[in-house]
């Protein structure tokens, strides 16, 4: 169970497993890994933001006014000018704490430069292996199969999320625009209707992607408002009640105080008269 302050926890409720979840409809946290570095964000005339790294060769559009239901693409280029050297796509109902995972690692790759944002997967290569993608899931006990002689598929033990991989090749902007991409990570019975899905294309470092396959794959649950069934797949998701935190056990001082508290108060001293220890009484006088 996550050890979040409960103060802090947006929602009443954990969902789990974490891949049933959907997006918050929040856009912010998948944004400021990157606004941290001082990307410049601008809005278009349609409300959609846009981010662009300071050198333009990594650009984020959160898109709730496009064009399909890809509410987030980021591409990255060897040339600021040129085409994009890969791609990746979140729907608009793809869990937000996916997109943020991503935005975090992309924000790390680019501190380190263009050999970590640009790193194309490389088969027999330690550091940039594909196969790093993949591994979060299998050791998470998800099943590897191959339904096409063109793809393998990764699926979860409940048989409801499932990452797909196409081998030979492909066309470049058909992976940008649609999701026949070399990546296709989806959840649902059926990849024609997902509850959500996401999409990279061929040169997406595999760092990149195993940050998300991590954050899918990562056993603790994601807390959502139980009223908003938008933000969770209702009909599969098992949802458990978020708890106020138990009261702090009480410190020695506590205990002291209370004690005290229930002491009862102490009556008054009788009023009585006292002899001076520095006078004597007036003898009587004669008697007349």
């Amino acid at each position: 169970m996550p050890h979040d302050d409960h103060d802090t926890i947006d929602g009443d409720v954990y969902v789990s497993p974490r891949r049933l979840a959907r997006s918050t409809a929040v856009g912010d946290p998948g944004l400021d890994p990157l606004r941290a570095l001082g990307w410049d964000l601008h809005h278009d005339d349609l409300g959609n933001a846009h981010l662009t790294a300071p050198d333009g060769k990594v650009r984020l559009g959160y898109l709730p006014e496009g064009d399909d239901d890809g509410l987030w693409r980021i591409n990255a280029y060897k040339e600021a000018f040129g085409p994009p050297a890969w791609g990746v796509c979140f729907n608009d109902a793809a869990p937000t704490e996916f997109v943020t995972a991503f935005t975090t690692a992309l924000a790390e790759a680019y501190r380190q430069g263009l050999d970590h944002y640009l790193a194309r997967p490389v088969a027999d290569s330690a550091d940039h292996n594909p196969f790093l993608a993949v591994a979060p899931l299998i050791n998470h006990g998800w099943q590897l199969d191959r339904p096409h002689p063109s793809t393998f598929a990764i699926t979860s033990p409940d048989g409801l999320a499932t990452l797909e991989y196409t081998t030979g090749d492909l066309d470049p902007a058909i992976e940008l625009e649609t999701r026949d991409a070399r990546w296709h990570l989806w959840t649902g019975t059926s990849p024609a209707r997902p509850f959500w899905y996401a999409t990279a294309s061929t040169d997406t470092p595999a760092a990149l992607l195993r940050a998300v396959t991590e954050a899918v794959a990562d056993p603790a649950p994601l807390p959502r408002w139980r009223d908003d069934t938008d933000s969770y797949v209702k009909d599969h998701a098992r949802l458990s009640p978020i708890l106020p935190p138990s009261p702090p056990s009480p410190t020695p001082l506590d205990v002291r105080r209370a004690a005290a508290s229930r002491r009862p108060a102490a009556l008054p001293a009788a009023s009585v008269p006292r002899w001076s220890t520095t006078s004597r009484p007036a003898l009587p006088g004669p008697r007349r």
